[in-house]
């Protein structure tokens, strides 16, 4: 519990501070720490009886002259959960010393239980970064489901119940988009900073937040019973704000399905990966993507790029030949999406219905099909997707 590392530190430190040497032993009585390095290894014999005791001890020149590894001074025990874990010496006349002994103990214990709790800490950060990759790359036939709900278990965490997954990307705004003065973050160095902003929004005991890299976070976000993944993307939203607003940093979020299994949860992790590089294709501004909304596209995306290639070029040629072709393809997405009515379709793109209906015109002329005929214009609406996608959006991007 006591290491020598940790040891050594204080040890060293604290003699600096009061001017007399500092030993810790650990609860064997063998130095593990102190100002003065040729004690370290040695026995140190007074520190027995007070390990056993709990009680502190002072030793003139003459007792210390009959102890082994003793030199005049001071001996307390460090004591954490009530139990003797190791003891700190001053050495010095006990009079000299007496004035230091309860202060420095103090302080030792203090860096000791800070320093354990960040040995567990950092020990169930990984513990959860692991559980949430095996997750993420479940495979029955290689691991039982089973196996990984146990291993969920004995971290607090309970697989069975409803969860979705959230996956977030944080990164460093460009030099002109960084408020002046800013400093450069670096995504490694203020990883446990943006751990702990995000577990400040999901905090949920059975909400399993971990760093999958640097500048990337996985939650598998508890879900209760009649809550909504609206509410869910709230959340985000608000997260996106904090971080920004905390850290100078841009965050962006994917959000998955629910679901009650491990299989589920490792789809739902891919879907808001895929929610996230896809919402950035087609999207453009917002920083929360559900796949809810992006499942065409994931769909499309999932196709060989050459049959999406073909789909465009065989689909959307002559349209994508004019100089407006951005603004046809929205109309043409709109319409779709607006269920093929104009007025929906009009409030939808921000513009008078006149101004759709020219548009619709245009395309019918350089396609030579109607749009009211639905068959047609889904087809024109997945070429529209498509090229929003993009030659590079492959199944396994990000």
């Amino acid at each position: 519990m006591l290491s020598p590392s940790l040891a050594q530190e204080i040890a060293g430190d604290t003699s600096a501070v009061i001017g007399f040497n500092v030993l810790i032993t650990d609860a064997d009585g063998m130095v593990i720490g102190s100002g003065d390095s040729s004690r370290v290894g040695s026995f140190h014999e007074a520190s027995v009886e007070v390990i056993r005791t709990q009680e502190p001890a002072t030793h003139n020149a003459s007792q210390a002259h009959q102890l082994r590894g003793v030199r005049p001074g001071m001996t307390l025990p460090l004591v954490t959960g009530g139990q003797a874990v190791g003891t700190v010496g001053i050495t010095g006349t006990p009079a000299q010393v007496r004035r230091f002994g309860l202060l420095v103990k103090r302080q030792t214990e203090i860096l000791l239980r800070e320093s354990v709790m960040l040995r567990s800490r950092l020990l169930a950060e990984r513990a959860a970064e692991t559980l949430l990759a095996d997750i993420a790359s479940y495979d029955p036939q290689v691991v039982e489901g089973d196996f990984l709900v146990f291993r969920a278990a004995e971290l607090g965490f309970d697989l069975r119940l409803q969860r979705v997954a959230v996956a977030i990307e944080v990164s460093v705004p460009d030099a002109g988009a960084r408020r002046q003065g800013a400093p450069t973050r670096d995504m490694a160095l203020i990883r446990s900073e943006l751990l702990r902003t995000v577990r400040e929004v999901f905090a949920d005991p059975q909400d399993i937040v971990a760093s999958t890299a640097p500048g990337w976070i996985g939650v598998l976000r508890r879900l209760p019973a009649r809550a909504e993944v609206a509410s869910l993307a709230a959340d985000c939203r608000r997260l996106t704000d904090v971080i920004a607003a905390q850290d100078g940093l841009t965050a962006r979020v994917g959000i998955g399905e629910p679901a009650v299994s491990v299989a589920g949860l490792r789809d739902s992790w891919q879907d808001a990966r895929d929610a996230l590089r896809l919402g950035a294709r087609v999207t453009g501004s917002p920083r929360v993507h559900l796949i809810a909304e992006l499942r065409v596209h994931q769909v499309l995306a999932a196709v060989n790029q050459p049959a999406r290639r073909r789909l465009v070029e065989l689909t959307a040629a002559n349209l994508r030949a004019q100089p407006d072709w951005p603004v046809l393809r929205d109309t043409i997405t709109a319409w779709c999406e607006s269920g093929f009515n104009l007025v929906r379709t009009s409030a939808a793109l921000h513009i008078h219905r006149n101004t759709v209906v020219y548009r619709m015109n245009k395309i019918e002329q350089l396609t030579g099909r109607p749009l009211r005929e639905h068959r047609t214009t889904m087809a024109l609406y997945l070429a529209c997707l498509t090229d929003e996608l993009g030659e590079g959006a492959t199944p396994d991007e990000g």
